[in-house]
C-alpha cells in the first residue's frame, strides 16, 4: 500500500474510534449524573426513614457512581492516545506530502564550526527535522549526537542497519512509543532535580533509629486510639500524636528539601516508564542491539514505575487534609522518604544508563520511521580497506523526491579529489552537500537515497557555508581561514576523512584566489582524505594533467534555449564550459 494511503487510512481509522470513545465518554457522563441524582435520593431516604431498602440503594448507587468516575477516567486516557495517535499520523502525512515536521528542528544544536550548519543538519526543513519523532529532552539530544558524532565501526554501522530495519516494519509500536512519549509533558529541570536527588544523602538510614521508630509510632498511635475508643481517656493518643509530629520535625528541613527536588515528578517518569515499558514488546528478531535495549528496558520499567509511584504518594503531603491526617497516626512524611532512600540506594547506579536507554529507543525509532517512509531507499555496504565513496542513482533526501536529480558518485578507487566545475546554480554545492549528508545517514546505519552506496567510515570536514562573526570580531575571509586551519589541523592526525570545500578565498583577487586555492589542493591530496572541491576557477583543472589518478575533472551545464537558463543538474566528466553570470544580469536588466 502507499505510504500516503496507509497513512490516510489510519487517520480515518482513529478518527472513527475517538468519534465512538466520545460518544461512551457522553454515556457515562448521564449515567453519572444518574447515579449522583439516585444515590443522592437514597441517602435522603435513609436519614428521613432509616429504612435497610435505602441504605442498601445508597451504597449500591454510590459504589456505581465511583466505578464510573474510574471508567471516565479510563475513557479520557484512551481518547488522550488516540489524540496523539492521530496527530503523529497526520504528521507523517504531512511529511510524505513534503510538509514540515512538526517534531523540534534542532535549531539550539547549530553551529558554525562544524558540518552541521554546512550540510542542514539542524534547523528548519534540516536532516534531523526530518528525521526527529523524539519526545523526550534524551531522545532528542541522542538523535543529534547521533547526528553530530555518527558511527565509525563496521560492526556498530551493520548493528544499526539491521536494528533500524527490523523495528521499521513495526508501524504500530512505533507509533505506540511515540504517542505515550506525548501524552506527558518534560520539563528540561525536571530530571537534572532527579538526578540531583539521587546524589543526596540518605540522612533517614544515617540515623539509623528511624527504621524502628518508623514501625512503633503507628503500632502506639493505633494502640492508643483502641484505648482512647474504649475508655475515653485522649491523653496517651495525644501523647504519641504530639511524639510523630517531633519526630517528624526533628527532619522537616530535610523533607521539605527532598520534596523540593523530587515533587511533581510522575509525569516525566510516568513518560519514560511507558517508553520502557512498550519497548518490551518489540519483536527484537536477531538483532543484538535491539536485544540489549530490551532487557534493559525491562529492568528499568518496573524501578522507574516504582519511583514514579513514590514520588506521587511524597506529593500527598501537599494535601492538608492527608497530612494531618497520615502524618498524625503513620509518621507518613518518613515512610515515604525511607521506601525514597531505599529506591535511590538500590538503583542510584543504574539511572543515568537506564534514562540513556529511553535516549537510545527514540533516536533508533526515529531513524526506523525515517527508513519505513523511504522504501526505495537502499541500504549501504561498509568497506574496511582503504578509503572509499560510490554511489549509484544518489540523490539528496531533503530534496522533495519528484524534485531529486540522481547522480552516480566514484571517489577514492581512481581518485582522491574531484574538482567540480560548474556555472552558479548548475548544482556543485548540492552535489557536495548531497554526498556529504548521505555519508552521515549511512553512519547512522540509516538507508540512503540511492540505487546502491558504499563507503569507508571517515570524519566529515566541510567548508561550505561560512560568514562573519561581528561577536567574535572575525572577517568572513578570516573565519574562511580557520575553517581550512581545522581542516589540515584534523588531516594531520592520519584519521580517515571526507573533505567538502566550496569555492575557497572568495575575498582575494583572481590570481591570489587561484594561486591559494592550488597550494590547498596539493596539501590536501597528501592527507589520507577524499575531498570533493567546488570552484569556479577553471584554470584548477590542469591539476588533473599534473596528478593522475589523483585528481579528477568534473562539472555541471547549463545552457541556455531561447533566451531561457536550463539546467539538467547532471554530474559530467571534464571541464565546464558555459558561463550564465553575464547573461543572467542582462535577463535582470542589472547591465
Amino acid at each position: 500500500m502507499p505510504l500516503a494511503a496507509y497513512y490516510t487510512e489510519q487517520i480515518a481509522s482513529y478518527n472513527e474510534k475517538l468519534r465512538l470513545i466520545q460518544k461512551k465518554i457522553l454515556f457515562v457522563a448521564i449515567l453519572r449524573m444518574v447515579a449522583f441524582i439516585m444515590g443522592g435520593v437514597a441517602v435522603y431516604g435513609y436519614i428521613r426513614y432509616g429504612d435497610l431498602m435505602s441504605a442498601v440503594a445508597s451504597l449500591l448507587f454510590l459504589t456505581g457512581f465511583a466505578l464510573l468516575i474510574k471508567w471516565n477516567f479510563r475513557l479520557n486516557d484512551k481518547k488522550a492516545l488516540m489524540q496523539k495517535l492521530l496527530f503523529i499520523n497526520i504528521n507523517e502525512l504531512d511529511i510524505v506530502n513534503d510538509k514540515a515536521n512538526r517534531f523540534d528542528d534542532g535549531q539550539q544544536f547549530l553551529s558554525d564550526e562544524s558540518f552541521g550548519n554546512d550540510l542542514d543538519i539542524f534547523g528548519q526543513r534540516s536532516l534531523f527535522h526530518l528525521l526527529n519523532r523524539t519526545t523526550t529532552s534524551h531522545g532528542t539530544n541522542r538523535l543529534a549526537h547521533s547526528l553530530q558524532h555518527p558511527l565509525s565501526a563496521k560492526p556498530d554501522i551493520e548493528n544499526y542497519q539491521q536494528a533500524i530495519n527490523i523495528l521499521s516494519r513495526q508501524t504500530k509500536i512505533r507509533q505506540l512509543l511515540t504517542a505515550h512519549g506525548l501524552l506527558y509533558g518534560e520539563k528540561e529541570g525536571n530530571l537534572h532535580e532527579i538526578k540531583t536527588w539521587l546524589n543526596t544523602s540518605n540522612k533517614l538510614h544515617e540515623a539509623g533509629w528511624i527504621s524502628i521508630v518508623r514501625w512503633v509510632f503507628p503500632v502506639l498511635n493505633i494502640v492508643a486510639l483502641l484505648y482512647y475508643w474504649s475508655t475515653d481517656n485522649y491523653i496517651p493518643l495525644g501523647l504519641t500524636i504530639v511524639a510523630s509530629w517531633l519526630c517528624i520535625g526533628l527532619f522537616a528541613a530535610y523533607i521539605s528539601g527532598q520534596h523540593a527536588l523530587l515533587g511533581k515528578k510522575q509525569s516525566i517518569l510516568d513518560q519514560y516508564a511507558s517508553i520502557l515499558k512498550i519497548f518490551c514488546g518489540v519483536q527484537v528478531g536477531t538483532s543484538n542491539l535491539l536485544q540489549s535495549l530490551q532487557s534493559s528496558s525491562a529492568k528499568a520499567f518496573t524501578a522507574i514505575q516504582n519511583l514514579s509511584r513514590l514520588s506521587g504518594l511524597l506529593d500527598q503531603r501537599m494535601n492538608l487534609v492527608v497530612n494531618i491526617f497520615l502524618n498524625s497516626f503513620l509518621v507518613y512524611d518518613l515512610q515515604c522518604l525511607y521506601a525514597l532512600e531505599e529506591w535511590k540506594m538500590k538503583n542510584r547506579t543504574f539511572f543515568d544508563n537506564w534514562i540513556d536507554c529511553v535516549g537510545g529507543i527514540e533516536s533508533l525509532n526515529s531513524l526506523a520511521g525515517f527508513a519505513y517512509n523511504n522504501p526505495g531507499f537502499c541500504t549501504p555496504v561498509i568497506i574496511e580497506e582503504g578509503l572509499l565513496i560510490e554511489g549509484t542513482a544518489l540523490s539528496h533526501p531533503l530534496i522533495p523526491a519528484g524534485e531529486r536529480i540522481a547522480n552516480d558518485i566514484e571517489l577514492g578507487r581512481t581518485n582522491k579529489l574531484c574538482l567540480v566545475t560548474g556555472s552558479n546554480m548548475s548544482g556543485k554545492t548540492t552535489f557536495l552537500r548531497t554526498v556529504g549528508i548521505n555519508l552521515l545517514l549511512g553512519q547512522c546505519g540509516a538507508p540512503v537515497p540511492a540505487a546502491s552506496f558504499s563507503f569507508t567510515p571517515m570524519h566529515l570536514l566541510t567548508a561550505i557555508r561560512i560568514s562573519d562573526s561581528l561577536q567574535h570580531h572575525t572577517s568572513y575571509f578570516m573565519a574562511e581561514l580557520k575553517r581550512l586551519q581545522n581542516i589540515i589541523v584534523y588531516l594531520r592526525t592520519g584519521k580517515p576523512a571526507l573533505v567538502l570545500v566550496d569555492e575557497i578565498l572568495r575575498g582575494t583577487n583572481s590570481d591570489d584566489k587561484s594561486h591559494g586555492s592550488e597550494e590547498f589542493i596539493k596539501k590536501i591530496i597528501s592527507f589520507n582524505c577524499l575531498t570533493l572541491f567546488a570552484t569556479h576557477d577553471l584554470s584548477l583543472s590542469v591539476l588533473e594533467k599534473d596528478f593522475p589518478g589523483i585528481v579528477a575533472n568534473y562539472c555541471f551545464e547549463s545552457t541556455i534555449v531561447k533566451e531561457e537558463l536550463y539546467f539538467d543538474y547532471k554530474l559530467r566528466q571534464g571541464i565546464a564550459k558555459n558561463k550564465n553570470a553575464s547573461f543572467l544580469m542582462k535577463k535582470m536588466d542589472i547591465i
